[in-house]
Parts: structure tokens; C-alpha cells; sequence
């Protein structure tokens, strides 16, 4: 008989069970906190929310949420599947009380084809994913040279009830995930290849929307090595677009939707929050995958592991020794976090590295509204560390968008939500510095509480919406793993 075999999580995750943690809850980034960096499939990198740009489609709210971070495309064989016994959500909160009103929760389920090859008198499985051109026939995922393919299920939560998504036109619940981007060989049209994968889906309870889920390139465009290298710029006031982006040539798993904007409203009014989180089960059962079909396996406990809501938070935010409880905390319990965003050290730092003056006005209740509140006239919304999107501002076509966002005029921009060519980087390094402080209209603080606050702070790799699509997914198709000449190693 055999007999599954089974692997506590828990025991991984001693520190937070042991804090009382291990519970289902309610931002996490590139490798932000000590525990997630051993678990990159699990680990979300960057949230987008924002009124769909895309001609035709401004009735619509659309979410990015984008998982397993810094992928090389040429990382093969294996790539960068996700994880099956992961639940991977998206939360809305539209009354104000820190807690999700709506989860779109998803699950990946992959299948492995075994294929095989006769070598001499035997047959061999193949240690490859594919054993030759894949993306030209349809249904994709029966294509006879992809080794093993992905599926998905997504299902949405509203209290107590859980139902499935379905493709609107086949009424079929569980969704393909195309293959990552092998290379050019392997998969000659990527582009045609992937949109075969944007499905039109019936949301329960609702009107249509969209949904994608695979590979993107990256596009949170910053000077990682450098920001993190004691902020090792030269000057932090100097080009914009003077640096070369760690990121350029990396990749990103995203699970995209694009839901009705009065869906995710529901009457409670036009601000809402959103946030995004990836969970564990606490007990792992090797062997088998579970799917929604199975709630006992699928609503066991479960550990909260990543957790994004603004982007760089628990980067450059969060203390280290509150990393990891961050990420496995709500944003209803986020007064405890609240010394770290009064109190911030990354001002201080800057002051020490280059001799701007940091704020003087403590608490900082400019940051408080940027991160926790919501600011007043744009988008607060309760209190808790969460994306606070106001549906009722309309879109800015992309051709018009400022990559500043708010503070570039532009108020369909970050902070509120934000778009892929919105530059989070130097809007939250000018804000932290005390921008905010130099606008008497919000009376948060006052000027002379910010010396430095009007400087253009960057971090040199710069952002803009040209680099992005205008149309749903809006995150281009990912760089291919050769030729080496397109995926930054370079010429042979």
C-alpha cells in the first residue's frame, strides 16, 4: 500500500506559528523579508490597480498581481512554474474596515505528460519541458511536444460564499496558463501564442471581465544593486534616467484580472482598498495536488507567507526584525506596524548619506495619509497598509499619463492605485523626503517641516508609460531565454 507522505509547514515556519500567525488573512516585493526569500514562489513583488486605460474598456477596474520575482529567462529546464499547494489572492475592501469584502483567490494545477523518446531498444522520459515547437495549435495545453503543462482555477469569496469564475464562452472552470518563454526555437510567435490566454470570464454575481495568467516581463524598472548598496547613486537628485534597471531584463508571473468597476464597489461607495497575499497550507501533502473541488484540502489551515499592498513598503519601510510578521499580518491589525511610517528611518539614512535634510514634523502624518489612511479628497479609505484606489477618477489615456502620478497632476496616478508606467520609486523617495509637506491644501505639515522636500529624489531608472502595452494584460510578453542577444547576456 502506499501511503502519502506529508511535511508540516509549520515546523518551517516556527517563528510564525509561534507568534499565533498561522492563520488565512488579509505589501511583499523582490526578496523583502528573511523567510519568503527561501520560498520565491510564493513570494508577490508588485500589485497594480487602476481604471482600465484601454480604449473601450473605462467601466472596468483592472488588478495585476505579480508573483515569483527576478526571473532570468534562460533559467531552464525547469523555469518557473508556481507552486500547486499555494493559494494566491487578490482582497478588495470596499466599507473601510481593513478587511476583504472580495478574495479572488487562485490555484495552479500542473500535469506532467511524462513524454519519452526510444533510445536504442528502451523508451526514455525526457528531461526537457518541451521536445519541440510548441504555441501553434489549439487548445494549446494538448499540444504532443509540451512536456507538462499548467491549469488554474480561480474562485471568488464574498463572506461565506465561494464560487468559481468560468470562461464565458464555454462555461468551463479551470483556465490554461501558457508556457513560460522557452526561447524563439521552442515558441516562434509568443506574442500570438499567449493571447490565447486572455479569457472573457463570467464573474459569479457580476458581468463579465477579463483574466490572464502567465509570464510578463518585468515591469518594475528600478537600480536595484545600487538602491540597496547604502542608495549608491552618485546623486540622489541627479538624471532620471541616468541608471540602467536591475530589473530590464527579467521576468514576472502575473495573475491579471479586469472586473466591472461596480463589482468591486458593490454601493459602499467609489474608494476602495486592495491587497495581495500568497498562503501555504500548514500541512503540505507531497505528492498530490489539491483543487477547489476539494475544500477540505483547500480550506485547511493555512499559513500567510507574502503580503503587498504599496509597493516597497517592507523593503525600505518595515524594520527587519518585523519583516517576516508583516508579512503574515492584516492590514486591520497595522497599528502595530504604525511607529515604522511615523517614525521612518529611510529619511534619516538619506540625511546621513548625502546630507539632505530630513522632515522634522513627527509624527509624519504625510506618510500616514500616502500609506495608511488614504488622503483626503483623493482616496482615504479606513486604516490599514493597503492600495486605496478612488474608481470614480476617470482613466488617463496612456499617451496623457504622467509617470509621477498624483504629485505630477495626474490623479488617475499613484497613490491612487497605481498603473504600470506610474515611477513608484522616485514618487515614494520625493514623498518620503517630504514633498507633501510643500502643498498647504492637504495641511499635513509645513514646508519648513521639509527643507529638502522639493528636490526631484530618483533613483535613476526611470519608468514611463511607453514601456508598457495599452491594451489588458498592459505588461508586455516576456523576454525570450535565447537568443542571448535578446534576453541582456549579450552577443555570442
Amino acid at each position: 500500500m502506499r501511503h502519502r507522505r506529508t511535511v508540516t509547514v509549520a515546523c518551517l515556519l516556527a517563528a510564525l506559528v509561534g507568534a499565533g500567525l498561522a492563520t488565512p488573512s488579509a505589501a511583499s516585493s523582490h526578496r523583502e523579508a528573511p523567510f519568503v526569500t527561501e520560498h520565491p514562489k510564493v513570494d508577490g513583488t508588485d500589485l497594480y490597480a487602476f481604471r482600465s486605460y484601454e480604449a473601450g474598456r473605462e467601466g472596468y477596474v483592472t488588478l495585476l498581481s505579480n508573483y515569483l520575482p527576478l526571473q532570468d529567462a534562460y533559467g531552464g529546464p525547469n523555469y518557473f512554474d508556481l507552486d500547486p499547494q499555494a493559494l494566491y489572492s487578490i482582497h478588495v475592501d470596499n466599507d473601510g474596515d481593513s478587511q476583504p469584502d472580495l478574495s479572488f483567490e487562485m490555484r495552479v494545477i500542473p500535469t506532467l505528460k511524462s513524454l519519452a523518446i526510444g533510445v536504442g531498444e528502451a523508451t526514455v522520459p525526457v528531461a526537457l519541458k518541451n521536445i519541440g515547437a510548441i504555441g501553434t495549435l489549439f487548445p494549446p495545453l494538448d499540444d504532443p511536444n509540451l512536456n507538462i503543462s499548467e491549469e488554474y482555477e480561480v474562485r471568488l469569496v464574498r463572506g461565506t460564499s465561494l464560487k468559481l469564475l468560468s470562461d464565458a464562452a464555454t462555461g468551463a472552470k479551470r483556465f490554461a496558463k501558457p508556457s513560460d518563454n522557452i526561447g524563439t526555437k521552442s515558441i516562434p510567435d509568443y506574442a500570438g501564442y499567449a493571447a490565447q490566454f486572455v479569457y472573457d470570464v463570467k464573474i459569479p454575481d457580476c458581468a463579465n471581465g477579463r483574466m490572464f495568467v502567465g509570464q510578463r516581463k518585468e515591469g518594475f524598472q528600478v537600480n536595484l544593486g545600487e538602491v540597496f548598496d547604502l542608495v549608491n547613486v552618485g546623486d540622489p537628485v541627479g538624471d532620471e534616467d541616468g541608471e540602467r534597471s536591475a530589473t530590464e531584463f527579467k521576468n514576472i508571473t502575473t495573475f491579471a484580472l479586469e472586473v466591472p468597476r461596480e463589482c468591486l464597489t458593490e454601493g459602499q461607495g467609489d474608494v476602495i482598498g486592495i491587497w495581495m497575499t500568497a498562503s501555504l497550507p500548514e500541512k503540505r501533502i507531497l505528492e498530490t495536488v489539491p483543487t477547489f473541488e476539494q475544500p477540505e484540502r483547500v480550506n485547511q489551515q493555512r499559513v500567510q507567507v507574502s503580503r503587498l499592498g504599496m509597493p516597497l513598503v517592507n523593503e525600505v519601510v518595515i524594520g527587519l526584525p518585523d519583516k517576516d510578521k508583516f508579512n503574515s499580518s492584516r492590514p486591520v491589525d497595522d497599528g502595530q506596524f504604525a511607529l515604522y511610517v511615523t517614525n521612518p528611518t529611510l529619511p534619516e539614512l538619506l540625511e546621513l548619506l548625502f546630507g539632505t535634510e530630513a522632515p522634522n514634523n513627527f509624527p509624519r502624518n504625510d506618510l500616514l495619509a500616502t500609506f495608511v489612511t488614504g488622503i483626503t479628497g483623493v482616496n482615504a479609505l479606513g486604516f490599514g497598509e493597503m492600495q486605496r484606489l478612488n474608481t470614480a477618477i476617470e482613466p488617463v489615456p496612456a499617451a496623457s499619463q504622467n509617470r509621477l502620478g498624483v504629485i505630477g497632476g495626474d490623479l488617475a496616478g499613484f497613490p491612487n492605485g497605481r498603473r504600470p508606467g506610474d515611477d513608484v520609486v522616485d514618487i515614494e523617495l520625493r514623498v518620503a523626503m517630504g514633498l507633501l509637506c510643500h502643498d498647504p491644501s492637504l495641511g499635513l505639515c509645513a514646508p519648513e517641516d521639509a527643507p529638502s522636500g522639493l528636490l526631484p529624489f530618483t533613483d535613476g531608472a526611470l519608468v514611463e508609460p511607453a514601456q508598457f502595452d495599452e491594451t489588458f494584460p498592459y505588461l508586455r510578453d516576456p523576454v525570450p531565454g535565447s537568443p542571448n542577444a535578446l534576453n541582456g547576456i549579450g552577443e555570442k
